[in-house]
């Protein structure tokens, strides 16, 4: 089968080769993917700025398609059925976290497209408990997302919580930015997206998503938007989507005292001058958010279910397996919402 594998660390170090179809075992699943989204960590790896521990490995971890064949173990899904997968390939199981089903923070932790090998092909393997079946009104491209958007949700509403009443403010109209800002807003909460002026269209799309205020930081004053929207407290959540250290400090004398900020974006460098001062004598709780779990996918499936994200206005271009080079350029050229490759 055709799949595009991450041949040795470095710089681009990719192509699409031929490789084996995966073969079932145990408790795994094989998929034929339908689409996979190229993600933000795709584009780093491609760069060469993530050290994957396993290569060579395909890339891909956003996706959806449909079961194929079963192994043995397999009890509650069958060939046929319609799937999204999370991206844990293997846990240890043992550890206090894998009892939790907190596998994100697992030591031992395996994850699709990064250790094991993932969807940038015809075919993946997932194990069984990681399978979501699809209700019929989400179609495989919107299933595609599903992965980003249980992120967004294990940051808004299982870090913390929205209550209809909070401002909350978000900096980074990325795919993640733009995602998240869409679960805050089915809480009924009132969104603020910052971005900058090569922002523009993103911002352009985030007002058509309904998002209450948009703001190009480089031409309006954030400040005076926010605590005018505020009483003069300051947003009661902050995220920050963008990994921009500026947006961090530009985002935390804003929060509210005693209210919370929640850091989903990675950033380059691991310390970084982060406005301290703000976090203490506000009595900030500022929050890290890593990846998702699986109680964040039945939310996100939940709604996708009830029309609560608008996929079809996220994905703007959609590639076949063999031009996965061009998607990749796509999302490099910073012009693209979400582009997904077909297989």
């Amino acid at each position: 089968m055709k799949a595009v594998v991450k041949t040795e660390s470095g710089f681009d170090k990719m192509m699409l080769e031929n490789v084996a179809e995966p073969v079932v075992y145990g408790n795994r699943v094989k998929i034929k993917v339908a689409y996979t989204g190229i993600c933000g960590s795709d584009i780093h790896t491609f760069k060469g700025e993530y050290g994957n521990p396993t290569t060579p490995v395909t890339l891909g971890h956003e996706f959806s398609g449909v079961v194929v064949a079963i192994g043995p173990d397999v009890t509650n899904l069958k060939v046929g059925d319609r799937v999204t997968s999370e991206t844990t390939f293997e846990t240890c199981g043992t550890c206090k976290f894998c009892l939790e089903k907190e596998y994100n923070l697992c030591s031992h932790r395996r994850g699709i497209g990064t250790q094991a090998n993932g969807s940038f092909a015809e075919y993946v393997l997932s194990r069984e408990e990681s399978c979501h079946t699809l209700v019929d009104s989400i179609s495989y491209q919107a299933a595609a997302l599903t992965e980003p958007l249980a992120c967004c949700v294990h940051a808004a509403l299982e870090k913390t919580t929205i209550e209809p009443t909070d401002t909350v403010l978000i900096f980074g109209p990325g795919p993640i930015g733009l995602l998240l800002a869409q679960v805050v807003k089915a809480q009924g909460a009132t969104v603020i997206m910052a971005g900058i002026t090569k922002d523009s269209e993103r911002l352009k799309l985030a007002a058509e998503l309904g998002i209450d205020r948009t703001v190009d930081t480089m031409q309006e004053n954030l400040a005076d938007i926010v605590f005018a929207m505020t009483e003069g407290y300051g947003a009661d959540k902050v995220f920050d989507c963008s990994g921009a250290v500026p947006a961090v400090n530009q985002g935390l004398p804003l929060t509210a005292k005693k209210g919370t900020f929640g850091q989903v974006g990675l950033f380059a460098e691991k310390c970084n001058p982060i406005d301290e001062e703000s976090i203490i004598q506000r009595e900030i709780t500022y929050i890290g958010s890593r990846s998702q779990k699986p109680s964040s996918w039945h939310i996100a499936l939940d709604l996708l279910a009830n029309g609560k994200i608008d996929t079809k206005r996220m994905i703007t271009k959609v590639y076949d397996l063999e031009e996965w080079r061009d998607g990749f350029e796509a999302v490099m050229a910073g012009n693209e919402i979400k582009v997904l490759v077909k297989s």
